[in-house]
């Protein structure tokens, strides 16, 4: 469902990613690839000119990204490195946010989740059920829709935010490729200011292998057990907040196992990188209640038993109370 406006698929290589993530630092990772560059010139002029059609409609823009980063463990890589992110949650949030009256820039992993077409059942079985063949001539297929109740609100939704634009898709595979393309859509948007809302949903590897210390073949089992050391990923944050889209409303997420660091470690991220908001969340709870952390507030958010049974998601009470914040946070700015 993403073809219509996805840009055309570019791989860049995991190399020479900088020790600092900044404006030059940047251009060396986008160069790393080859033509990459180009591409994530390409992105950025598209993504400018598609937000500038959202401002002429009177619409907020929101970047949401969504889905894990691959890290390979080789230079012809036959192995990677990959996080249990599905890119649900993005994909929730950039259909709220839409809904919301925002234009959604979606840059997600490639074949992660994306809006409305998460109604469809995975590649398989369930989802060969759920078609049925048509008589001809000539002979179709169709949805059963008993199989598939949520397919005709969600195609819907898709059709009209496609139609009226509201919704633009750039998809990303690797570490190098997203933080290039991320640089390139916050430039791009930069000059809308406040009313651009970045919504950082992706699970963005911490960890990687330079590219003058990974192998370039694949590693042999007979080798015997692997051992990896991986460098630290400089965070984009920082040079998001103060170099490429100043102005905007910028919202991380925190996702931790324990409890007792959740609301300090987010703390922490709001000191160092000076961006407004944290979304908190514990991971066997993610899906039913979160916190959102600002400088001055803890807000906690959850499901209550009736609204997990009529089956509402999470990212409804995220995006709705996140939608007030940025409000707020233009009328603080004019």
């Amino acid at each position: 469902p993403a073809a219509a406006a996805a840009l055309p698929r570019r791989r860049f290589r995991l190399a020479r990613l900088p020790a600092e993530v900044g404006g030059a630092g940047m251009a060396a990772a986008a160069a790393a690839g080859g033509g990459e560059e180009a591409a994530a010139a390409a992105a950025e002029g598209r993504v400018r000119a598609w937000a500038a059609g959202q401002a002429a409609r009177g619409r907020r823009v929101a970047l949401v990204t969504s889905g894990g980063t691959q890290v390979p463990l080789e230079a012809r890589a036959v192995r990677f490195l990959e996080n249990f992110s599905s890119g649900r949650r993005g994909a929730a949030s950039a259909e709220r946010l839409v809904a919301a009256g925002y234009g959604v820039c979606f840059l997600h992993r490639a074949r992660s989740a994306f809006p409305w077409a998460r109604v469809l059942p995975p590649p398989g079985p369930a989802l060969l059920d759920a078609l049925r063949l048509t008589p001809g001539p000539p002979p179709g297929v169709a949805a059963d829709p008993a199989a598939l109740p949520a397919l005709l609100p969600a195609l819907r939704d898709y059709r009209r935010a496609t139609e009226d634009g509201a919704l633009l898709a750039i998809e990303f595979t690797g570490l190098a490729e997203y933080l290039a393309l991320l640089k390139a859509a916050a430039r791009a948007l930069a000059p809308f200011g406040s009313s651009v809302m970045f919504y950082l949903a992706a699970a963005v590897s911490d960890f990687y292998i330079p590219a003058s210390e990974m192998p370039e073949h694949k590693i042999q089992s007979s080798e015997g057990p692997l051992q990896i050391t991986m460098k630290m990923v400089p965070k984009m944050l920082s040079p998001l907040v103060k170099e490429w889209a100043p102005e905007a409303f910028v919202i991380s997420f925190k996702l931790e196992t324990d409890p007792l660091i959740l609301i300090d470690k987010s703390q922490q991220a709001l000191e160092k990188y000076r961006h407004q908001v944290v979304v908190a969340n514990i991971l066997e709870s993610r899906r039913t209640s979160v916190i959102i952390v600002t400088k001055d507030s803890q807000t906690p958010l959850s499901l209550s038993d009736e609204e997990i049974a009529r089956g509402m998601e999470i990212e409804e009470k995220i995006v709705s109370y996140l939608q007030g914040q940025h409000t707020a946070f233009i009328e603080k700015k004019a």
